[in-house]
């Protein structure tokens, strides 16, 4: 199988210093590359993942930045830039807007919020970073959800965004190739919502032919997997553990 070089390569993970994020942030650590970690609020998870990564022998930075705003998406693009001087090898969208919201009660800006910040923010910054993405041979690999293929019904800004995040994923991949290749992971049953009582996870479990809910690293290696592998682009990878299959 032909693999990606990603030893000291840059990876700059968006929404990297929290839950999935970090997971994802020091699981591509340990695959060579000195990480970025965006983040928006969780400052104080942003430093620690860098300082963890660090304590690796691997290079580590933060940067906060809202990824609705335009701005300061381009802000982040130069930095990022500057930092990783021509070796920018991954870019993980894990940034997302994730509101439970029912029907009857969306709005405007429940629309607006999800698309914003699940589908336009990684496509502008994927085109920010166009350059530095194909001078280094590198992968984008954007976290989509397997609600992008069967939609919940409380979640319908959340899910459509996914799915629009998807068509974008195998546009850019088309737009970039052969230079950049682009791919999604499509999540299941990991991090279950708060509201999740231990009925609503005992009929969930029971629809999961692998008879367990995911967990974060399950996520992360399938990115590393994606950041590797250099003859895959355009595809989604759903890892859900048969989830989707009930």
């Amino acid at each position: 199988m032909p693999k990606a070089e990603l030893e000291d390569r840059w990876a700059l993970v968006t929404g990297g210093g929290t839950r999935l994020g970090a997971v994802i942030s020091k699981e591509l650590a340990r695959a060579g590359c000195h990480v970025l970690v965006h983040y928006r609020t969780h400052d104080k998870g942003a430093r620690e993942v860098a300082d963890e990564i660090r304590l690796t022998g691997r290079n580590a930075k933060s940067f906060k930045a809202d990824l609705t705003c335009s701005e300061q998406l381009h802000a982040l693009a130069q930095w990022t830039k500057e930092t990783t001087e021509g070796r920018l090898g991954v870019l993980v969208h894990n940034a997302a807007n994730f509101e439970r919201v029912e029907p009857k009660d969306l709005t405007q800006e429940h629309w607006d919020r999800a698309l914003a910040l699940n589908a336009g923010a990684p496509y502008r910054l994927t085109l920010a970073l166009s350059d530095a993405l194909a001078a280094a041979r590198g992968s984008v690999i954007a976290m989509a959800c397997v609600s992008a293929l069967k939609p919940w019904k409380n979640y319908v800004p959340y899910a459509t965004s996914k799915a629009a995040l998807f068509h974008t994923v195998k546009g850019l991949a088309l737009a970039m190739a052969p230079d950049v290749r682009v791919n999604a992971v499509a999540p299941g049953a990991v991090l279950l919502p708060e509201h999740y009582d231990t009925s609503k996870q005992a009929r969930l479990l029971n629809r999961i032919a692998l008879q367990r809910f995911g967990e974060p690293g399950d996520i992360a290696r399938a990115v590393r997997f994606l950041a590797e592998n250099d003859y895959i682009t355009g595809q989604m990878i759903v890892v859900d553990g048969g989830l989707a299959l009930a």
